[in-house]
C-alpha cells in the first residue's frame, strides 16, 4: 500500500469545538486515518497528524483546509507561534511506497486547488519550493499574518497559487514535501540536565558555541556567535530533566532519519555518556516511527553481533527495540509506535493461520485462489532459501560463504515479504473486477462506463500475477545459490525452495494467461503474454538444473 503522511498546521489551539470540526474533516474520508491531535494554548496552535493513500491524504487535507478557513478569524487571533493563515503549513511526508518527488506533486496539487476553490494564497516551500529563496519556511513566512497584505503587494512574493490578494479571514497557507520527523530522547540515570545539554551539544548539527582560550563565546564581524558545528547533520538537540521519571534526557529530531538514524545516535549518546562518567539507560520514541528505521537498526546491531540480518522482519523490530531500549520508561509496543503498521488489516489474508486461510480456500467462494496460492509458494521459496541461509552463516565449514548467505537471506526475507503482499493483492485485483462487473448497465453511458472499468482492472488484476511471475525468476536464483553453497544438511530445504518458485512461477503464468482473454488491448495481452512465457521457460531450466544439483548433493 502506498503511504503517506500529512502534518497540518492549524492556527487554533483553545477552542475545541473549532478543532474537532476540523478534524472531523478528515476522519470523514476513506483511506485516511487520523493519528494525533496535538492542541496548544501558548501557541494557540493545533498540529494534526494523519495518514493514508496519496489521493485520499490530498481530499482530506483539503476538507481540512477549507473547514479551517470557516471557523478560523485570523483578524483575531494571537498566539505565541509564528503563523501566516488558518492553515499555516501542510506538509507531506513519504512513508511507503512513494517518492519525495511524488509528495511534491501532491503538494501542488492541493495548493492549486486550495488558491483555485478557496481563494486563499498559497506558497511552497522545503522539496516542493518554486525557487530556492521560498525553500526556508521562516523566509516564506517572514512578517507573519500581520505583514502579509504588503508581502502579497510585492511582485517577488506573489504566490504560488491562488490570489495576489489578502484574505484577511484566511490569510495564506504554506505547503512542502519533506522527509519524516522523528521524535526521539535517549534517557540518562542522572539528574544532571549539564550532562544532559553537554551530550546535545555535542551531536547536534549546530552544536555549540566557540569559545576563546580564557573561555569567552567567539563572535563573528556582525556580532553573532560563532559556532562549532556537531557530529550529525539533520539533527537537533537539547537536554532537559523529566521530573515525572525522576532523570535527564537528551530530546532529538531527527529531521532526515536517512541521513542521520536514531541507532547512530543512540550509539553515540552511549559513548559520549560514558565518558562523562553516565550512563544511557534506553530511549523513548515520541509519536510515530517509519517502519524502516526499525529495521536498519535491527540489521545494525545484528551486524555488530556478527549475525545473520536475513531475519524476518519481527526479530529485526525485537533487536532494535531491545538494543535501543525503547521500553525503558513504558512497553514499547510496535503495533502502536511504527506508522506503516496504522494500516494493517487484521482480516488480511497473508496475516491468517495456515489452517484459516487453507480452511477459506476450500470453499465456495472465488477468492482467495490460485492467483493467492502462487504468491504463497514464492512466498514459501523466499522463507526457505533464508532458513538455509540461517543455517549456514556461522557455521564451521562454511566461512567463505559467509558473505554470500547474509546477501541471499536478506533477499530471501525481502522476497518473502513481498509474495506475502501479493497474496491479498491479487485477491483484491479479482474483487474489484467483480466489483466492476456489476455495475449498472442500462444505458449506452453505463455501458460504456462499465466496459471500461472491466478493462482497466482486468489489467490491473494481470500485473499482480505477472509481477509475482517476475519474481518467481529472483527465488530460483537464490534457491540454487543456497542449493550450490548451503549448508549440505539441508540441500532438501534448498530443493523445495526451488520447487516452490517454480510452482508459484507456474500458477502466476496461468492466471496471466486465463486474465489475457477478457483484455480487449491486444498490444497489452500479447506484451504480457510473451514476457510470460519467457519467465516461465527460465525459471523451469533453473530449477530442473537446481534439482541436479541438490540431488547429486543428497544421493551419494
Amino acid at each position: 500500500m502506498k503511504l503517506v503522511e500529512c502534518v497540518p498546521n492549524f492556527s487554533e489551539g483553545r477552542d475545541m469545538a473549532k478543532i474537532e470540526l476540523i478534524t472531523n474533516e478528515i476522519r470523514g474520508v476513506e483511506g485516511v486515518r487520523l493519528l494525533d491531535v496535538d492542541p496548544g494554548k501558548d501557541t494557540n496552535r493545533t498540529v494534526v497528524t494523519f495518514i493514508g493513500t496519496p489521493d485520499e491524504t490530498v481530499e482530506a487535507a483539503f476538507r481540512a483546509i477549507r473547514k479551517a478557513s470557516e471557523v478560523i478569524d485570523m483578524r483575531i487571533h494571537t498566539g505565541a507561534h509564528p503563523r501566516m493563515g488558518a492553515t499555516d503549513v501542510c506538509p507531506f511526508v513519504p512513508v511507503r511506497g512513494v517518492t519525495m518527488d511524488d509528495c511534491v506533486e501532491l503538494a501542488r496539487r492541493l495548493g492549486k486547488r486550495v488558491g483555485d476553490e478557496l481563494g486563499i494564497p498559497v506558497y511552497f516551500y522545503e522539496y516542493a519550493a518554486s525557487r530556492p529563496e521560498r525553500r526556508n519556511l521562516a523566509s516564506v513566512r517572514a512578517g507573519e499574518y500581520e505583514g502579509l497584505a504588503a508581502r502579497l503587494a510585492d511582485p517577488a512574493w506573489k504566490p504560488d497559487c491562488g490570489p495576489a490578494e489578502f484574505n484577511p479571514g484566511a490569510g495564506a497557507t504554506a505547503i512542502s514535501a519533506r522527509e519524516f520527523l522523528i521524535a526521539y530522547n535517549v534517557n540518562l540515570n542522572t539528574r544532571d540536565t549539564r550532562i544532559a545539554n553537554e551530550i546535545a551539544f555535542s551531536i547536534r548539527e549546530k552544536g555549540r558555541a566557540r569559545k576563546d582560550g580564557d573561555g569567552r563565546i567567539m563572535r563573528g564581524s556582525d556580532g553573532e556567535t560563532l559556532m562549532e558545528p556537531g557530529i550529525f547533520r539533520e539533527c537537533k538537540a537539547v537536554g532537559w530533566y523529566m521530573e515525572d521519571f525522576g532523570r535527564a534526557q537528551v530530546s532529538i529530531n531527527l529531521t532526515n532519519f536517512k541521513v542521520t538514524p536514531p541507532h547512530l545516535v543512540f550509539d553515540e549518546c552511549s559513548r559520549i555518556a560514558t565518558g562523562l562518567g553516565a550512563r544511557v539507560t534506553g530511549s523513548e520514541l515520541v509519536g510515530l516511527i517509519p517502519l524502516d528505521a526499525l529495521l536498519q537498526a535491527g540489521r545494525h546491531y545484528l551486524g555488530k553481533m556478527g549475525r545473520l540480518t536475513g531475519v524476518p522482519e519481527s526479530e529485526l523490530i525485537h533487536i532494535a527495540a531491545l538494543s535501543m531500549g525503547l521500553g525503558d520508561l513504558y512497553p514499547f509496543e510496535p503495533d502502536k509506535k511504527i506508522i506503516e503498521y496504522q494500516f494493517r488489516r487484521p482480516e488480511s489474508l497473508a496475516a491468517m493461520s495456515v489452517t484459516k486461510f487453507a480452511d477459506l480456500l476450500s470453499t465456495d467462494s472465488p477468492a482467495p485462489g490460485g492467483g493467492s496460492v502462487a504468491a504463497l509458494c514464492g512466498a514459501l521459496s523466499g522463507a526457505l532459501s533464508a532458513m538455509v541461509c540461517a543455517l549456514t552463516h556461522g557455521k564451521k565449514g562454511y566461512e567463505k560463504d559467509y558473505e554470500e548467505m547474509e546477501r541471499v537471506g536478506v533477499a530471501g526475507q525481502r522476497l518473502k515479504e513481498e509474495f506475502l503482499a501479493d497474496v491479498d493483492r491479487d485477491t483484491e485485483a479479482f474483487n474489484r473486477v467483480m466489483e466492476a462487473m456489476r455495475m449498472k448497465k442500462k444505458t449506452d453511458a453505463e455501458k460504456e462506463a462499465r466496459d471500461t472499468a472491466i478493462e482497466q482492472r482486468t489489467k490491473e488484476a494481470t500485473t499482480i500475477p505477472l509481477g509475482v511471475l517476475r519474481r518467481t525468476m529472483e527465488a530460483a536464483g537464490i534457491a540454487r545459490i543456497v542449493g550450490e553453497r548451503g549448508n549440505r544438511n539441508s540441500a532438501s530445504d534448498a530443493g523445495v525452495a526451488a520447487l516452490a518458485a517454480r510452482t508459484a512461477a507456474e500458477g502466476a503464468y496461468l492466471n496471466v494467461i486465463i486474465n489475457l482473454a477478457g483484455i480487449k488491448d491486444r498490444d497489452f495481452a500479447e506484451a504480457a503474454r510473451g514476457e510470460a512465457e519467457k519467465i516461465r521457460g527460465e525459471v523451469a531450466a533453473h530449477v530442473a538444473e537446481t534439482m541436479r544439483i541438490v540431488e547429486k548433493s543428497i544421493v551419494k
